[in-house]
């Protein structure tokens, strides 16, 4: 393979990983909406989403690259366990309808709750990430991005649509996760 076909297919792992996570925010965000929210708070809160998003997997990149030097050639198989108990565990959570809207997303401490609740996923796909020398830069903006643009999107989406959307969106990207562990693994 050529290195371009080898940062192609990075991009395009990275990019679904990316959106997958990305779900959670968006699930979260419907049933925020849903309750009612001003768009300077969609504005705000969506900011420091994204900026979580960025944080969670750098940390979890660095832990990776720890990981992944203590763990060697063992590295690629606990990634993929790793990403198959997390997406199980985002099926599982929207399957039996846990989440955390009751968190007031109004107060600074709220919205910090909120933000790191929906970014927590990012930390540990950042581990394995880190374990397979992903592309730090790339990794965090797409994560960023993503990560920021699915909640404006739940939070919009919300306002409009009816509750079950939400769920859905979470065991989707639970879905996706999973898909790239058992790649990961076999």
């Amino acid at each position: 393979m050529t290195d371009a076909t080898l940062h192609a297919g990075q991009f395009a792992t990275l990019l679904i990983m990316a959106v997958a996570l990305g779900m959670d925010a968006f699930s979260l965000g419907i049933g925020i909406g849903l309750k009612g929210i001003r768009l300077r708070d969609v504005l705000r809160l969506s900011t420091i989403i994204a900026v979580f998003h960025v944080i969670m997997p750098l940390g979890g990149i660095y832990a990776g690259h720890f990981v992944s030097g203590l763990l060697g050639h063992v590295a690629t198989m606990a990634a993929g366990v790793l990403l198959l108990l997390l997406g199980g565990h985002m099926i599982y959570s929207s399957l039996k309808g846990e989440s955390v809207q009751s968190i007031d997303y109004r107060s600074s401490v709220g919205t910090f709750l909120f933000a790191f609740s929906v970014s927590i996923d990012s930390f540990s796909v950042g581990v394995t990430l880190g374990m397979f020398e992903a592309d730090i830069l790339l990794t965090v903006l797409l994560f960023g991005f993503f990560g920021g643009l699915m909640s404006v999107l739940g939070l919009l989406l919300g306002r409009r649509v009816s509750e079950n959307l939400g769920g859905y969106g979470e065991a989707l990207g639970g879905a996706i996760l999973l898909i790239f562990g058992l790649l990961f693994i076999f």
